[in-house]
């Protein structure tokens, strides 16, 4: 074993992970090690995007390929302290936080809607 698994593996322990998502992190980096022939701390962040591209274009199933993403993500954050724009969240996208509530419950409840149409429409009139 190598001492980059090694690491890897104490660190996953670290982090809580359970012990089927470390087989399948440690698979999907083992996968990029064996599509790239080399040590993936060796690997740059355009090959480790064009990898990740690959899979996509591939067809991997989305579940395999968010396991894939993130087991790669784990070694390259947590195990080399890699900080790449790769695994930062798009300034572009939007969370569904960042989305106005189609019905604010915050104060009266989730009947307010009913409540306001009620008792503000009669007075509009």
């Amino acid at each position: 074993m190598t001492p980059m698994r090694i690491r890897m593996i104490e660190d996953m322990r670290l982090a809580g992970l359970a012990d089927r998502t470390q087989d399948a992190y440690l698979q999907a980096v083992a996968n990029l090690a064996k599509h790239y022939r080399r040590s993936p701390e060796h690997l740059t962040e355009e090959e480790v995007r064009r990898y990740l591209l690959d899979l996509r274009e591939q067809g991997a199933a989305r579940g395999s390929f968010k396991i894939s993403y993130y087991g790669i993500q784990f070694f390259y954050r947590h195990t080399l302290g890699e900080d790449w724009a790769l695994f930062k969240k798009r300034s572009g996208c939007r969370s569904r936080s960042d989305f106005p509530r189609l019905c604010p419950t915050s104060r009266f409840g989730a009947s307010w809607p009913m409540f306001a149409i009620r008792f503000i429409a009669p007075a509009l009139a």
